[in-house]
């Protein structure tokens, strides 16, 4: 397969984005962007200045009313037009997330379509959602309308496992629902937003300030929450994080889409068709080099002869994925996103060696040829996991899966509901429908999957994520309206 070229070996120092310009800060505070698969620079980027923030908002704002007067065909037109930009870029959108990220180039592919789909939502969001409700002679003489408006200038934190991915699941919505934005992304990988942004810059007829770039993390994100035109955050990240938001968002009487952490299970019944299983593991444990929010972390299998079955058979599996830079498009597993993230889950794989589980696949001391200074770890596979273990509670958010034995389908689901607090997603493997049926009603998760690994809702489906693994008044993509939309309701009387 082909190795494909890096888009740029060095995207110099970053610009901010504002009122529909390029701005070089005027910030000493300066990061670093790097390669995680190869170790070396890619960028720098500056932390915003207060005044440049500042700038920002107020040109979100000044947007806002603009945005309001542009006759809703025209907004929508826009919009797709956004929809062919992406589709102009996909390519290289592509080789700039595999660069920055340390995606697979299969599974920049995959994002990128995500990213469309959310546009393609949007716009439908934007000609069906946006509409009131009107009842004629309520009472006598006396008319009634609802209307949604735009709440107003949103902030969005996109986080560093799905930067490209998180920018869709709220600004094409919030652009839709009439309110601008400033984007905030993770210091990890902030070339695929300012790539983002070089594609937006394309459409003709967003007014300047609807959407703005600024750098530089927690403290830049507090001062625009705590910012009087700012009506909310939308948010994808760890849940400490989140929660901070959430909580300075509701001491401000402010909106919030919070999306954080989460453990999810995978049930394997005795009547699981294996093959489909291990081949959709390989990705549910391993996709993203383990960095996905629905992403498996539990196994449990029911029955003695099934766990060995399937032990076997993933654990050969997974020493067989070859690992590498995601330009080469025959590789199967990527790094982590940055060396502090490899460096999390080589501690979460000692902490599970320290409390006695069994390590029969080790990934900690990967060699991959060419990228020996890169963020990698290889599929990790731990047996003899007892559910009260921390590796078992908690997100490695790395390559590392965990085999539990379980008596039966109600044991799983004990352990499911009744071990952790999250909620993202269950997964079962089975081909009795009554199980099936069963798993779906008692399972206490936002998305439930049936012969799949990874229960990843379509882009105008929300992430129904459950417990601390969300919070607020919506769940990201097309519920994200309900975030950026408020209600007026207007009665008349003209008898």
């Amino acid at each position: 397969m082909a190795i494909l070229e890096e888009v740029k070996k060095d995207y110099g120092q970053l610009k901010l984005y504002v009122n529909g310009e390029w701005v070089e800060s005027r910030s000493t505070d300066v990061y670093n962007s790097v390669n995680p698969a190869t170790g070396e620079t890619i960028a720098t980027f500056p932390s915003a200045t207060e005044d440049e923030v500042n700038r920002a908002i107020e040109s979100a704002q000044s947007a806002l009313a603009v945005w309001k007067g542009v006759p809703l065909r025209d907004k929508a037109r826009y919009l797709f037009d956004l929809r062919g930009k992406f589709e102009e870029r996909f390519d290289r959108l592509c080789r700039i997330l595999v660069q920055d990220h340390g995606r697979t180039m299969g599974e920049a592919v995959g994002t990128l379509r995500r990213c469309i789909e959310n546009i393609e939502s949007a716009c439908s969001a934007l000609l069906l959602l946006t509409k009131g409700d009107y009842v004629s002679e309520l009472a006598r003489g006396i008319d009634q309308t609802l209307y949604w408006e735009p709440r107003g200038v949103f902030l969005i934190v996109t986080p560093n496992n799905i930067p490209m991915h998180a920018w869709s699941s709220y600004v094409p919505y919030a652009i839709a629902s009439g309110c601008p934005v400033i984007v905030s992304p993770s210091k990890e990988d902030p070339v695929c937003l300012q790539a983002i942004f070089e594609t937006v810059e394309e459409v003709k007829g967003f007014p300047p300030g609807l959407m703005n770039l600024v750098y530089g993390g927690r403290n830049v994100n507090a001062q625009i929450l705590e910012h009087p035109h700012v009506k909310g955050v939308g948010f994808i990240g760890s849940t400490g994080v989140g929660l901070k938001l959430f909580s300075q968002a509701g001491r401000l009487g402010k909106e919030a889409s919070i999306n954080g952490n989460g453990k999810n299970h995978v049930v394997l019944m005795p009547d699981a068709d294996f093959d489909s299983a291990v081949n959709g593991l390989l990705r549910g444990c391993y996709g993203m080099a383990g960095q996905r929010c629905l992403g498996a972390d539990n196994i449990l299998i029911v029955g003695d002869e099934s766990y060995d079955k399937f032990r076997d058979a993933f654990v050969k599996a997974s020493g067989t994925m070859k690992m590498g830079y995601g330009l080469d498009e025959s590789t199967e597993l990527g790094p982590l996103v940055s060396e502090r993230g490899k460096q999390n889950v080589l501690d979460f794989i000692q902490k599970g060696v320290d409390e006695g589980a069994r390590l029969i696949l080790d990934g900690r001391d990967v060699k991959v040829e060419g990228c020996e200074k890169g963020f990698f770890v290889g599929p990790t596979i731990f047996e003899d996991v007892d559910p009260d273990m921390h590796i078992a509670r908690e997100e490695s958010f790395g390559p590392v899966a965990n085999l539990i034995r379980v008596k039966d389908l109600d044991h799983a689901l004990d352990l499911i509901n009744n071990k952790d607090n999250y909620g993202h997603s269950a997964c079962i493997f089975t081909k009795d429908g009554s199980a099936a049926r069963k798993f779906t009603k008692q399972a206490d998760v936002g998305n439930v999957g049936l012969n799949v690994a990874v229960p990843q809702p379509y882009a105008f489906f929300p992430l129904g994520s459950k417990n601390e693994s969300a919070q607020g008044c919506a769940k990201s993509r097309i519920d994200s309206m309900r975030l950026f939309l408020d209600q007026k309701t207007v009665t008349e009387r003209w008898v």
